[in-house]
């Protein structure tokens, strides 16, 4: 009796490995070998695809393939549990299970403050103080004028609190430090400004992405680069819709006052923690060297510590801070996450202060240094029997359009008041388009490289749009 024949093996295509040349569709003699309808995610080619129905093992079409590993016998076939090159070790061996001894966040605690009298600060330090308040004892930079008195203040506070500040050799290596505290789940702090805002923008992006909290304060400078030490408003762009590769977006703060300096900078570290992202706060040169009188709050912060938080011990083991999403359905899972973060912070931080707009038919928006001066024209048109008012974003993202489109109803006319070509005047006009708002006609009084609007200007460019001066 003879023995029966073993079928001849079929193919199997190795996807990776195949560069779409189509050999084996012209080497098929029963058409078994379609070209293919899909890109392969890990070479960028398009492999081709096998419909074995009619195959007879003849093995013609491995014979042409010029790749050893592309088209093999399925003999070859390697099981899902010995094929090491192929599987990744969670497909082999299951996804690692690491005791979870988390206990969940450690909440904060306020400690009250005695009751003191109000201090005169410049912005730098209020900024500094508060950030004391808030509980941050971790602060990294590198000097840059005319920001760096906020970190020499930190550099001799901190040793006497139990605190941190590190001199970075960069920028760069100052955001990577804010990366890796903030992973840890301590509130942390840098100051700096245009340029070392700009090379801190790699490691933000990477904050973002791996939902890290940090405070960054960028007290603003004439640009672009290297400029001068003037106070231009010239990185409101920067912050709002530059921040680094990707979809990124972080809270922007944009305080007009030393006792403002100090409340924000509190005020951030809650949000940066609420959304697990950077918050900046963005003053000019002129905010941060100023000084104005501030009160203290009635209590101070003492920061628990989040259940996400990688800080080493064996409560917080399981956790990992990542912001590498191999996989392109992964990162797009994350980034539709963010995306519902930032609607959310979009309808529920926005910021704003108004001045004598109830009225108003003339309302002027400006934020920052510009902001006093413009509500001093505001003040000098009401006395001319012009009906001005002032609107002031404290939040440039989320701009607080909400506030804005409740006062457009009887506004004639905006004068938007900033020191750069129209950063400002840009975000006005991109949140009313997004909330489907036609402005009234806009006037704009600009500075640029240093040189901020003075009140006079303003109160021209109020009385000219009433038709007041010729």
């Amino acid at each position: 009796m003879s023995a029966i024949a073993s079928p001849r093996p079929r193919p199997f295509l190795e996807p990776e490995y195949c560069k779409g040349c189509l050999r084996c569709i012209e080497a098929c003699p029963r058409a078994c070998i379609t070209p293919g309808t899909a890109i392969n995610p890990e070479t960028g080619l398009v492999p081709v695809e096998l419909h074995l129905e009619n195959c007879n093992g003849c093995s013609l079409c491995m014979q042409a393939c010029p790749e050893p590993f592309g088209l093999r016998p399925e003999t070859e076939r390697a099981t899902p549990a010995l094929d090491f090159e192929l599987e990744d070790p969670a497909r082999l061996f299951g996804r690692k299970v690491v005791a979870n001894h988390s206990q969940g966040d450690r909440p904060d605690e306020f400690v009250p403050l005695p009751a003191c009298e109000p201090m005169v600060l410049k912005g730098t330090y209020a900024s500094a103080v508060g950030a004391l308040l808030a509980g941050c004892r971790h602060v990294f930079g590198y000097p840059i004028t005319p920001s760096t008195e906020g970190s020499e203040l930190m550099a001799k506070i901190l040793p006497k609190v139990g605190g941190h500040f590190v001199q970075a050799a960069s920028e760069t290596a100052a955001v990577n430090m804010m990366y890796g505290a903030g992973g840890a789940g301590v509130p942390c702090i840098t100051f700096t400004s245009g340029p070392g805002f700009s090379l801190m923008l790699e490691g933000v992006s990477y904050m973002i992405g791996s939902e890290v909290p940090g405070v960054f304060v960028n007290i603003m400078r004439g640009g672009p680069g290297l400029g001068n030490l003037g106070p231009e408003q010239a990185d409101i762009k920067l912050a709002c819709r530059g921040l680094g590769h990707g979809n990124t977006h972080a809270i922007v703060l944009a305080p007009g006052t030393p006792q403002e300096m100090l409340d924000l900078t509190m005020r951030a570290f809650e949000l940066s923690f609420v959304y697990r992202n950077p918050v900046v706060i963005l003053g000019d040169g002129y905010l941060g060297q100023m000084t104005g009188v501030v009160q203290l709050p009635a209590a101070l912060r003492k920061p628990g510590l989040p259940a996400w938080a990688v800080s080493g011990d064996r409560e917080h083991r399981h956790n990992l801070i990542c912001s590498i999403k191999l996989a392109e359905e992964d990162l797009e899972t994350h980034n539709r996450k963010l995306n519902d973060k930032y609607v959310y912070i979009s309808a529920h931080e926005q910021r704003s202060d108004s001045y004598r707009c109830a009225d108003a038919d003339v309302l002027v928006v400006a934020c920052n240094t510009p902001a006093r001066m413009a509500k001093g024209a505001v003040e000098v048109a009401r006395r001319d029997g012009v009906k001005a008012g002032l609107f002031r974003p404290v939040t440039l993202w989320p701009f607080p359009v909400d506030a804005l489109a409740a006062l457009l109803p009887h506004v004639s006319r905006l004068v938007i008041v900033e020191g750069s070509p129209g950063q400002l005047e840009d975000e006005l006009r991109l949140a009313l388009s997004h909330a489907g708002i036609a402005p009234p006609p806009i006037s704009a009084v600009q500075h640029y490289g240093g040189v901020l609007p003075s009140q006079d200007e303003i109160l021209d460019a109020i009385l000219e749009t009433q038709g007041v001066l010729s």
